[in-house]
């Protein structure tokens, strides 16, 4: 389903906030900087309970506007709630520890509107090495059989040095939440985020319905933002490990074609696998964390399925493949020994990046 492109759109940039002053501090003087005097900037701020609310009042008004939400609603119901006030064309949903170091908003939606793409995000690099992709999105989002998704530019933990392969502008899979620009009337269309998911993913899950309504995702690669990444959850938090395999799971189930039992059966014994990694490495609670995730997927599964039979039963289906890999990332990875996407076989493939 494209979109007729727009000579001109109204911009909304929307930071969601949770007690989160220092990113504030350190990174949103970098984006007021780098945004046009007519794009509206907003924080959405999710019931924090340190200054963060009045330093904004106080240092960033009026350029900065603050919506005061009651309490935390997690990424998925701040952003539900917080756009749902926000009138743009577009909005850009940007996170808190992203620095901007240029132009970015105009060249963006320029090439969203020259390409028909309805969701977009630029190339993300890492903020301690700008010279190497980061972790959440990279150079465009990718997704394997198995419902992993990877980047151009990052396989699993393996980030890659920044080459001219990377800032090219192509369609992907999904963009990343990070720095994610969307039309409004797509947003809206899909309703916005899986507000059930409360943190981790819920862009891919949307990508992945846009996407299974034949819209279009890409990534704009000569733009690029830098991206402390692990603001809120470390990377070893038993509480991100939870979420990122739980919401894998349902993300999979609820958007992925086939017989789902047979590829649920499949992802489970390769988390199983993850797991008992985690346990022989000493990582107790993360194994704990993974085991959690299966009873709370099991817990809902019906639920999850009916969500599916809906999805599925849309009068505007029609799938739009570009960005997934047909074959297995945990085989290429770990036992081909591939780290970098450019040694995957997208070239024969007819579902490959354009």
């Amino acid at each position: 389903m494209r979109q007729e492109p727009h000579d001109s759109s109204t911009v909304a940039v929307v930071i969601l906030n949770w007690n989160g002053l220092s990113h504030l501090q350190t990174y949103l003087p970098s984006v007021l900087a780098h945004t046009p005097a007519e794009v509206e900037l907003w924080v959405a701020d999710n019931g924090s309970s340190d200054e963060s609310v009045s330093w904004l009042k106080t240092h960033m008004a009026p350029r900065v506007h603050v919506l005061e939400l009651d309490q935390n609603h997690g990424f998925a119901g701040g952003y539900n709630r917080a756009l749902d006030t926000i009138d743009a064309d577009i909005y850009v949903l940007l996170n808190s520890d992203v620095r901007i170091s240029g132009p970015w908003i105009e060249e963006v939606v320029n090439t969203m509107n020259e390409r028909t793409w309805d969701v977009a995000s630029p190339l993300i690099v890492q903020d301690a090495d700008p010279d190497r992709c980061e972790h959440a999105g990279a150079a465009g989002g990718l997704m394997d059989r198995d419902g992993f998704p990877f980047c151009i530019g990052r396989i699993f933990g393996h980030c890659s040095p920044v080459t001219s392969h990377h800032v090219k502008s192509r369609e992907v899979f999904w963009a990343s939440g990070a720095c994610l620009f969307i039309r409004r009337s797509v947003w809206r269309s899909a309703g916005g985020f899986d507000e059930s998911l409360f943190a981790h993913m819920e862009e891919i899950d949307l990508c992945w319905r846009l996407k299974n309504e034949g819209h279009r995702v890409g990534c704009v690669g000569h733009v690029r933002v830098q991206h402390l990444g692990g603001g809120t959850l470390q990377v070893d938090s038993p509480r991100k490990v939870f979420l990122n395999f739980r919401n894998n799971l349902v993300v999979m189930l609820k958007n992925r074609d086939g017989w789902w039992p047979g590829f649920l059966c499949r992802r489970m014994l390769l988390d199983g696998i993850a797991a008992w990694r985690f346990l022989f490495s000493g990582h107790w609670r993360l194994f704990l964390a993974v085991g959690l995730a299966h009873a709370h997927l099991y817990a809902r599964l019906w639920s999850v399925l009916r969500l599916r039979r809906s999805l599925r039963r849309s009068p505007t289906r029609r799938p739009n493949r570009i960005g997934w890999w047909p074959h297995s990332l945990v085989w290429a990875h770990f036992i081909r020994g591939n780290k970098v996407d450019t040694e995957l076989s997208f070239i024969d493939d007819a579902r490959s990046l354009n």
